[in-house]
């Protein structure tokens, strides 16, 4: 057996006992669920993601349903899940859907893409797991996957390379069912055994074929890898200044953001830019509310 067909066997068959079972991938799910997923799960870990899908979807089972409410509500239901651009911008897609969809999420990539707010994976993940297209789906756990194995890397690069994108494609099996088991499959099994800080090679199903494993585990050797500062920084004074705004029922003062973070230059900038970003509206009276 090659190295190609035994890393699919041996990985789909891990699979069929690993994966967790979360809602979206449930073969009732909607496609409006899996889009819902999808944009959550953008810089999002699964397990903040699952909580939040549950409620927006009791909430907005379809695109009608979002489409019909404010883009405030949409805000506000996105709690603490970070980035709440991604809120307006599944707002803006559920309008979109309506308009130009008859209500439904799309198929085809090119309209997916044309859906505010997503790229090249979300418009692939959808495709492939909403509607069974047999597009590589690469996602930040696949790419470190398929370098650690076929290309004896730690990590991927900073940004997906052409050849990454050409090793994706030559990765997927050519069977239409196996290509979509071996998109959810590869991603789990980044997030769970082939993972970033702690890879559990000594229970790894494929560590005879793993390319990096067989070189002795070499070291990542390429551009520094950042993580992303929360602490102090402009996002987390949006977040502050969102959260009292969520939590009020209808406009507040300024005196009320005012409190909700000491600097009062970073505050200004913060509120500046949430307006800027349409996450919030500015009334008069010096009084500020979300987007109606």
């Amino acid at each position: 057996m090659d190295s190609l067909a035994f890393v699919h066997d041996r990985v789909l068959t891990w699979a069929k006992g690993a994966l967790r079972p979360l809602p979206w991938r449930d073969p009732d799910c909607s496609p409006w669920g899996v889009y819902v997923s999808e944009v959550m799960s953008q810089q999002t870990p699964v397990a903040r993601v699952e909580p939040a899908w549950r409620e927006w979807m009791a909430r907005w089972p379809t695109p009608a349903a979002l489409a019909a409410d404010t883009p405030g509500e949409a805000v506000r239901m996105w709690k603490r899940l970070g980035y709440p651009r991604r809120a307006l911008r599944l707002w803006e897609s559920a309008g979109q859907m309506v308009a130009a969809h008859d209500g439904e999420v799309p198929r085809s990539h090119a309209d997916l893409l044309a859906l505010p707010g997503v790229g090249e994976y979300t418009a692939a993940a959808v495709a492939s797991f909403a509607y069974g297209e047999p597009v590589p789906v690469v996602d930040t756990n696949v790419r470190r996957v398929l370098v650690r194995v076929f290309d004896g890397r730690e990590h991927a690069a900073p940004a997906m390379t052409a050849a990454e994108r050409e090793l994706a494609a030559r990765a997927m099996p050519a069977d239409r069912d196996e290509a979509n088991a071996w998109n959810v499959a590869a991603m789990e099994f980044g997030a769970l055994i082939c993972t970033a800080r702690s890879p559990a090679c000594d229970s790894c199903p494929i560590r005879s074929r793993c390319a990096w494993q067989l070189a002795g585990r070499p070291a990542y050797d390429g551009p520094p890898r950042r993580g992303q500062a929360w602490h102090g920084t402009d996002r987390q004074a949006r977040g502050a200044l969102l959260a009292v705004l969520r939590a009020a029922p209808g406009a507040v003062p300024r005196d009320a953001l005012d409190a909700a973070w000491d600097d009062a230059a970073q505050r200004d900038r913060a509120l500046r830019t949430l307006i800027e970003d349409r996450l919030v509206e500015p009334l008069p009276g010096e009084r500020f509310a979300l987007p109606s």
